[in-house]
């Protein structure tokens, strides 16, 4: 069954929003979203499960001045719509008053002619059968991979679609549809009594942009052999090649703390810093929103502003902050069009290679894997768990565990000496590898 047509979502809304000014809201904003799903698992090379989901929402946001209410239905009914703006106009009615509540500025809003095709939707017409037949493949290859790969965490097949439209009283209707895929694989290789896992992964907004199941399997099977003979180090200085998965991690740290929660709250260490230079001379974060097929292109924001190219950070120096409406009003600010966060963040790479990139760092961690939650944004101090490799003269020497790297985002941002050029593609953030000279690795 197919997703709803756009006319009938926008009918919704409309719907709910007319209902919430006859109830007396002077502003009011309504998101209809609708979905579905299809999940399969595997393991140790047979079906576990098989999930078809399929939802849909409104979700109701009121303005009686500055005082603001919400309500939520799954029920599209008349009734079901009348009880979800009773219940959110009377919220708003017991609701304290803040100044900064309200939509998003009316001329901020996008307009017809800025809505470009970003070409993200593209649904799968995938039965569970070929699902499982592809999870299945995907699995049997990372056990192909290592003849020491002995255990299965499971192979998945992820296939969504989705449809929505958000309309405020400023007369915006904007339409999203889009698709994400997804094909993953986890194992786990033995010898003696030292067991080691090893995932992989393709996400992509087409099927036909998929790595093959074959690969991604392999490459699982292959992290997993890789680590076995794991060692810990003894605590040292050093420098730390962080590859392009945990790399963009460390670069979602510097949005997290770029966000307009974060600023007004005062839980950011980059206060103070706009027109500063917070990285290294050769990093720039630039701000794509429209990538065709980008997991994180988009028109507008959640609340109905435009979204438009950016440079965040230029040439090191912090040129930007992350806000919506609100937070940009407790700021004092105007919103950048990001309610909904960043958009397609791109890191320029440079011009080495992970190869060069070993070499240039010569002895040092390569980081592949990292646990914990130990980042504090309010003062910038990092320290998480890491595994990955020892590297001596630009050779890997032997696999790593249970140490720990540790410094300042705000030092750490400075001390990137390169960027890779093997970017990856697959998130949000786009980056290489990212070398970060004299970081604490704590061991045994």
């Amino acid at each position: 069954m197919s997703l709803p047509p756009a006319a009938e979502l926008e009918t919704w809304a409309v719907r709910a929003l007319e209902a919430a000014r006859r109830a007396g809201a002077s502003q009011a904003e309504a998101n209809v979203s609708t979905s579905r799903a299809l999940t399969v698992n595997v393991r140790m090379r047979e079906l576990e499960s098989v999930e078809f989901q399929r939802d849909r929402d409104l979700h109701l946001t009121v303005y009686f001045g500055h005082r603001m209410g919400a309500a939520s239905t799954a029920d599209l009914s008349e009734a079901g719509i009348a009880d979800t703006v009773a219940a959110a106009c009377a919220i708003a009615r017991a609701a304290g008053e803040d100044p900064c509540l309200g939509l998003a500025d009316a001329e901020l809003m996008a307009r017809p002619g800025e809505f470009p095709d970003l070409d993200l939707h593209h649904p799968w017409a995938l039965t569970p059968e070929q699902a499982t037949e592809l999870a299945l493949s995907c699995e049997a290859a990372a056990f192909d991979a290592d003849p020491r790969i002995s255990l299965s965490e499971g192979a998945s097949v992820d296939s969504r679609e989705g449809a929505g439209v958000y309309v405020n009283s400023h007369g915006f209707i904007g339409h999203r549809r889009s698709s994400d895929h997804s094909l993953s694989c986890g194992v786990i290789a033995r010898d003696g009594d030292d067991m080691q896992n090893g995932h992989q992964y393709s996400h992509a907004r087409s099927a036909g942009d998929l790595w093959a199941a074959s690969r991604v399997g392999t490459e699982a099977g292959q992290r997993a052999a890789a680590r076995l003979g794991a060692r810990a180090l003894s605590t040292r200085s050093a420098p730390v090649l962080f590859v392009p998965e945990m790399a963009r991690g460390l670069i979602g740290h510097a949005l997290s703390a770029m966000s307009g929660g974060a600023l007004y709250r005062k839980t950011s260490f980059l206060i103070g810093k706009l027109d500063s230079a917070v990285f290294a001379p050769q990093i720039s974060l630039l701000q794509r929103p429209f990538i065709p097929r980008g997991p994180g292109s988009a028109a507008f924001d959640g609340e109905g502003v435009a979204a438009r190219e950016r440079s965040l950070v230029e040439d090191g120096v912090l040129r930007g902050w992350l806000l919506g409406s609100y937070a940009a009003r407790k700021l004092g600010l105007a919103s950048t069009g990001n309610a909904s966060g960043a958009y397609n963040v791109v890191v320029p790479p440079g011009s080495q290679g992970f190869e060069a990139l070993l070499k240039d760092m010569g002895t040092g961690l390569l980081v592949t894997g990292l646990m914990g939650q130990g980042v504090n944004l309010v003062t910038g101090d990092y320290s998480r768990g890491a595994e990955g490799f020892w590297v001596e003269n630009g050779e890997i020497q032997y696999p790593v565990d249970e140490v720990t790297v540790a410094g300042n985002l705000a030092s750490m941002y400075r001390q990137i000496a390169a960027v890779g050029s093997d970017v990856d593609t697959r998130g949000g953030v786009r980056v290489g590898s990212l070398l970060v000279e004299g970081m604490t690795i704590a061991g045994s």
